[in-house]
């Protein structure tokens, strides 16, 4: 199922997000504006605890906001939608399903017969590469083979919108690499809007069209940076631009980088 080009719209406005800690109200995510135009894919990167997460979350539905709104297409978002896929890091499935009964059970929500949810999880597992491997449980697969079922699981019911939270940070160097094309030839297939959260610089700029740099904490957006790079992209094609951003992304990622762009 891919996504129409012109739905997926996040609008992020003046949001602000307090938790009760033990000496007060916390701050973990100062006045925020994003805009996410549909079909595009935005990285998100900061500090441990700058509220990356936290931000991702409240547009998943599942963080209210403390002030501000946050909507989708127009639409408040009030809770979790089934217009919105989320991905994490640790792949989330159920060990006594096999890739193919994970991947069904994320298209319960749809009221499909079983020959249909049967159908578009193979067609869903093929896509990723899996279709093999449809009959395996997850612990007879790899971390990459699990974050496979994971992506064809989300992208299978049609999200207008996909969260990914750090979900290759659990990987070795060269799977994440495998990951990254992957992701690339699945998304631009479907073109949901994407929010991808993450600590690695290099990775942000290889697969994102927009990256945003959030401080330290209480979060705020202190950059954004549009990347017009063809992909795939290398840091030795890409030229000296792809580079100039990278050393000014680590530069702001210092703790002294904590003041407005």
């Amino acid at each position: 199922m891919t996504t129409m080009l012109n739905e997926g719209h996040v609008r992020v406005q003046d949001v602000t997000i307090r938790f009760n800690g033990k000496k007060g109200p916390v701050i973990a995510l100062d006045t925020t504006n994003v805009d996410l135009k549909p079909g595009t894919f935005t990285a998100l990167i900061g500090p441990s605890g700058c509220g990356k997460s936290t931000l991702m979350n409240a547009i998943g539905g599942f963080v209210k906001t403390s002030s501000g709104t946050i909507a989708l297409d127009g639409v408040p978002i009030t809770g979790p939608s089934d217009k919105v896929g989320v991905i994490f890091q640790q792949y989330g499935l159920f060990p006594w399903f096999t890739a193919l009964g994970n991947v069904r059970f994320g298209l319960k929500r749809l009221g499909l017969s079983k020959a249909e949810e049967i159908d578009r999880a193979r067609a869903a597992l093929d896509e990723v590469g899996l279709g093999a491997h449809a009959d395996k449980y997850p612990q007879q697969l790899s971390g990459g083979m699990k974050q496979r079922v994971a992506i064809a699981r989300t992208f299978a019911f049609g999200p207008k919108v996909l969260l990914m939270d750090e979900p290759f940070g659990a990987l070795d160097a060269q799977t994440r690499l495998v990951m990254h094309d992957l992701l690339l030839s699945v998304w631009q297939k479907h073109r949901a809007t994407v929010l991808f959260v993450t600590h690695d610089v290099d990775e942000a700029l290889l697969l994102a069209d927009e990256v945003r740099v959030m401080s330290q904490a209480p979060g705020r957006l202190i950059r954004h940076y549009e990347l017009t790079q063809a992909r795939p992209r290398t840091f030795s094609r890409s030229g000296s631009d792809l580079l100039t951003i990278r050393d000014e992304i680590i530069d702001l990622l210092r703790p002294r980088a904590l003041i407005d762009a």
